[in-house]
């Protein structure tokens, strides 16, 4: 490694390392001022609080890393242009490629690392700030955080064998009635659900009555389509329901196979499963954007106009991926075509940015 790029490894690991941190700070300040009236009021101690918090950091840098990535490279081109430094690189007949050298080997070893990283240590982190996350919510739901879904209720208890989020449709419910000395006294089994205008409507609805009563002949009573008051909404199952970040990459790919071969929809897994893929590597995309605009800022328009050419990207690239992982979601779009396909077309617009560089 030469001078000049030691110089600007350091000069980005700096900028980087404090971009990351003040937005971890500005994040979990938000966080807590929104979630800590809830945690006293479940009386959860001081040092789950703390652990909650503590174990959503890792989730939160896998996020914002391509931020800090960006803003970064920003900082280091845009002051070496501010005290002349680039200028004076150029006069010595240093190209604008060479100084991009380095940009591009961090890039790419962060994108590597971010993977790794989402790999090894987030999927923990979520767990255990999930099960935190449940103890506040007073959760009267258990789960073997497979696909099963127990939920006590009063005087009741449903199972479920599947949830999908993207449509809200539940597959394989179980729900049976309890009296006071907890004897059964119904029960309805349903293939699938789906929650419509605040209620769940059951199909091939199958319903018992009467299971404790010895004066009383049972029931048995099955319906096509069958309305039902149930004391659970999405948002509770969306608490229980195995969610993407908890999972490695195999062993997201493993339940996915295992969900399809049980006859489930598993497209919103399938889309996570390739965002895994698909985001890490926006570091190096964006390592490259920056750099350019940044380098050709320097001779043009200058540190501001970079920035806020830079902040825009941002922006315009987490809205597009968020909205093509949403068309992927909705089988609008081929799960792998819903998380690559902002990629490849940022990818395309930085490397027409740094071609125009000089």
């Amino acid at each position: 490694m030469t001078v000049i790029h030691r110089y600007i490894s350091q000069l980005f690991f700096k900028y980087f390392g404090i971009v990351l941190g003040v937005v971890i700070v500005i994040y979990l300040s938000i966080d807590f001022f929104g979630r800590i009236d809830k945690f006293i009021e479940a009386e959860i101690s001081p040092s789950l609080i703390a652990a909650f918090f503590l174990y959503k950091i890792p989730l939160i840098v896998s996020q914002i890393t391509p931020i800090a990535v960006l803003l970064g490279v920003l900082a280091i081109f845009g002051l070496m242009a501010k005290n002349n430094e680039i200028l004076a690189l150029k006069s010595g007949g240093i190209s604008l490629n060479y100084l991009l050298l380095p940009i591009v080997v961090i890039g790419t070893s962060l994108s590597i690392l971010l993977f790794l990283f989402s790999e090894v240590v987030v999927p923990i982190s979520v767990v255990k700030a999930n099960r935190i996350e449940e103890l506040r919510s007073g959760a009267k739901m258990m789960t073997s955080r497979e696909k099963n879904i127990w939920i006590r209720g009063n005087q009741s208890i449903t199972h479920i064998e599947y949830y999908n989020p993207a449509d809200q449709m539940i597959s394989g419910i179980s729900i049976a009635y309890f009296n006071k000395d907890f004897s059964l006294t119904s029960r309805i089994n349903a293939r699938t659900g789906k929650y419509i205008d605040g209620n769940w409507t059951f199909f091939d609805c199958l319903i018992q009555q009467h299971l404790d009563s010895p004066d009383k002949d049972n029931q048995v009573i099955f319906h096509d389509e069958k309305i039902c008051q149930i004391d659970l909404v999405p948002a509770d199952l969306l608490r229980v329901a195995k969610e993407s970040e908890e999972m490695p990459f195999t062993d997201l790919y493993q339940y996915i196979l295992k969900v399809e071969s049980e006859g489930y929809d598993a497209t919103k897994y399938r889309v996570d499963f390739y965002a895994k893929t698909a985001f890490p590597f926006i570091c190096f995309i964006i390592s490259m954007f920056g750099a350019g605009l940044a380098l050709r800022g320097s001779t043009k328009e200058g540190m501001v106009i970079s920035f806020a050419y830079g902040i825009l990207t941002v922006f315009i690239y987490w809205s597009f991926y968020s909205f093509c992982l949403s068309l992927g979601y909705g089988n609008v779009l081929p799960p792998m075509f819903a998380a690559w396909i902002a990629n490849l077309i940022f990818f395309c617009a930085a490397g027409l940015v740094v071609y125009n560089m000089e």
